[in-house]
């Protein structure tokens, strides 16, 4: 109990101000007595947005710094992250005047989007529809002649077993079939 209390009471005692960024959080930081590390925390102008913490101060608060982001060093990243944002900004604008210039004359297509693969061997496997015949028969067609062929690899001298058998000079791929 005297440990939770004291810890309480390190809250109010011998927290120190570190500083405070645009949006008005501030930042502590106090030394732990009970685990000899440097205890850091934010206190939040609004409500409790994490959201708001800029970067350099989330490093501080995370250990990752030793020392707090200083103001100056704010306004300079602040300043290097505008001039970024314009030069995007510029680059975007020049990008979409080269590709004006190209002319239309080029089939234009969505970025990231393939074309579907072939399905007619897929589709040969559903039924058709009533103006499909055409292509049922043609499918019917190529299933007989597929067949055809198999048949004639098979060989007929050898009864069909549950397991593969043979020697590696008589082994067909395709030959063998699970007893149905």
């Amino acid at each position: 109990m005297s440990r939770l209390w004291g810890r309480v009471a390190g809250l109010f005692r011998s927290k120190s101000f570190i500083g405070a960024d645009m949006t008005g959080n501030k930042y502590f930081s106090r030394m732990e007595q009970i685990d000899v590390k440097e205890k850091r925390w934010v206190v939040f102008r609004r409500e409790e947005d994490p959201t708001s913490i800029p970067v350099e101060w989330i490093c501080w608060l995370n250990g990752q710094r030793k020392r707090a982001p200083t103001p100056e060093e704010m306004a300079e990243l602040d300043a290097r992250r505008e001039r970024v944002r314009l030069n995007v900004a510029l680059l975007k604008k020049e990008e979409e005047e080269k590709k004006a210039k190209e002319g239309t004359g080029r089939k234009i297509t969505s970025i990231g989007k393939a074309e579907g693969p072939e399905l007619t061997s897929f589709v040969r496997h559903f039924p058709a529809d009533s103006k499909g015949d055409k292509a049922e028969e043609a499918s019917k067609e190529a299933d007989q002649s597929r067949v055809k062929e198999h048949e004639s690899e098979i060989v007929t001298a050898e009864p069909k077993t549950t397991e593969p058998s043979g020697s590696g000079s008589s082994f067909r791929p395709g030959t063998w079939q699970p007893p149905s």
